[in-house]
């Protein structure tokens, strides 16, 4: 499996911004994808995840109603829509994607990881 993210960049408070996942799989399988973000000083945290088959998505609380991840209807895209963004939603976002095809929430569940991408809000 092979991930690669983009659209990451600048923007004010309360802005919006769409981060996008492309997988790239050689036989076709459930994934469980789901994007992290590692701040400047801080431990990597679990934003948000989906299964590619059938679209089970769930959330870290400190994104519920400003995120929404979804995923393209052949599930070789997943797209992270953030609004509302917040200065502290500041940090690299990297998805990442296991076969293990549950809501997995730990970072060390997932084996195979895309490059990560810069999300800066400023205030």
């Amino acid at each position: 499996v092979q991930l690669q993210a983009s659209g990451g960049g600048l923007v004010q408070a309360g802005g919006s911004l769409r981060l996008s996942c492309a997988i790239s799989v050689r036989v076709f399988s459930t994934l469980a994808v789901a994007w992290f973000r590692q701040a400047p000083g801080k431990e990597r945290e679990f934003v948000a995840g989906i299964l590619t088959s059938g679209g089970t998505t769930w959330y870290a609380d400190s994104v519920k109603g400003r995120f929404t991840v979804s995923r393209d209807n052949a599930g070789k895209t997943v797209y992270l829509d953030m609004n509302s963004l917040k200065p502290e939603d500041t940090a690299v976002y990297s998805c990442a994607a296991t076969v293990r095809a549950a809501k997995w929430m730990k970072a060390d569940t997932y084996p195979f990881w895309g490059q990560g991408t810069q999300v800066t809000v400023s205030s």
